[in-house]
């Protein structure tokens, strides 16, 4: 993961209509933004910190914590849902000891809700890393997860 500090502005013009593109420079390139990230995006571009925090908190791709060595993307489109996403949300949580939008502290593990993954036959589903995983099971969550692998 790349500190921000490390992050190259030199293509960006000190310009507050840049403020978008340079977070998602960050994120990009250090997973999250971080409270040091958001300080010098606000120096950069001369926006003051609140509004920097303000855009960033607007728009959903934006995080504040990393992500886990395997990032769990939880599907919770209607077809997912019908087919008890909730209740698959409800194990991982159980099973792993991280609500949506942790990550747990060993870095392993972060859980984030989706509105759809695009794989509504296949309900319910969720993405870890790049790889999906569908039709779920409770009993499926402990075998994709394995029973060590809880963390309190």
């Amino acid at each position: 993961m790349i500190e921000a500090k490390e992050i190259d502005f030199s293509l960006y013009e000190r310009n507050p209509g840049e403020l978008i593109p340079l977070l998602q420079l960050v994120q990009r390139e250090s997973g999250f933004l971080s409270d040091e990230s958001m300080k010098r995006i606000a120096r950069f571009t001369g926006v003051p910190l609140s509004k920097v925090y303000g855009v960033a908190t607007f728009y959903s791709q934006f995080r504040f914590k990393p992500k886990g060595e395997k990032h769990i993307m939880m599907c919770r489109g209607t077809a997912c849902h019908v087919k008890g996403a909730p209740r698959i949300q409800q194990e991982i949580e159980n099973h792993l000891g991280i609500k949506e939008g942790e990550t747990s502290d060993d870095m392993k593990f972060s859980l984030e809700n989706v509105a759809c993954i695009g794989a509504c036959s296949l309900a319910p589903v969720v993405m870890v890393n790049e790889d999906v995983e569908a039709k779920l099971s409770p009993e499926r969550i402990k075998k994709l997860f394995g029973k060590s692998e809880k963390k309190k």
